[in-house]
């Protein structure tokens, strides 16, 4: 075993500072400093192929989730439909403009913003773009992804999707949409992304490469 290859098999507990070599660890599994049982390493419980699944999956939901109409209102002959933009931009324009740009970044940009950012790390890892352009990218992308996370509340407008439900299911008929599924739908996938997406794993990823 050459220098590198020791260098790169040898771990340091953050908490001690005690050198213990790497092993491989089933799926799940985390290791644990033996001096002061601090998480030293743990392996994914998704691997990078999962999570190209999982981006591709939501990126192909985003779109229709955010411009088809996610509800349908009947009310006295007339046919009225809303779609995520639309209905953050009406409470804008009522006067709510901090409500509207609230709903917009947490509903939309957001989301959108994250899954792009994961889907670019996944990619730099997946095809090993080593040059120092693309590991420059990957570190920045790293460092925003708890930010993005924070800003990403798909279910914030769930929550307000079925109280408005709720709430004029006496007045008026009301029908779900395209959007509404594929809405469902992408918030589901985000959060599975979220749950197996594992930063500390990411950035190891990048000092092994």
């Amino acid at each position: 075993m050459d220098k590198d290859e020791l260098d790169k098999s040898i771990v340091l507990c953050r908490a001690c500072d005690l050198a213990v070599r790497k092993r491989a660890l089933p799926t799940g599994v985390r290791a644990l400093c033996p001096r002061c049982h601090t998480n030293l390493y743990d392996t994914p419980y998704c691997s990078i192929n999962g999570m190209l699944a999982l981006c591709l999956t939501a990126l192909f939901l985003y779109f229709p989730a955010n411009f088809y109409p996610v509800l349908e209102l009947h009310f006295l002959g007339s046919v009225r439909t809303t779609t995520i933009i639309e209905g953050a931009m009406s409470v804008a324009d009522q006067g709510y403009w901090i409500v509207g740009i609230a709903v917009l970044t947490a509903a939309v940009i957001a989301p959108g913003l994250l899954i792009a950012s994961v889907l670019a790390q996944i990619l730099i890892v997946k095809y090993q773009l080593n040059n120092p352009f693309f590991r420059d990218i990957y570190k920045r992308l790293l460092r925003y992804h708890g930010l993005l996370s924070q800003l990403t509340m798909l279910e914030i407008y769930m929550i307000s999707i079925f109280v408005s439900v709720f709430q004029l299911s006496d007045y008026t008929d009301l029908y779900f949409g395209i959007g509404t599924f594929c809405f469902s739908v992408l918030f589901v996938m985000v959060i599975f992304l979220q749950r197996e997406y594992d930063i500390e794993h990411m950035w190891s990823v990048l000092d092994e490469q």
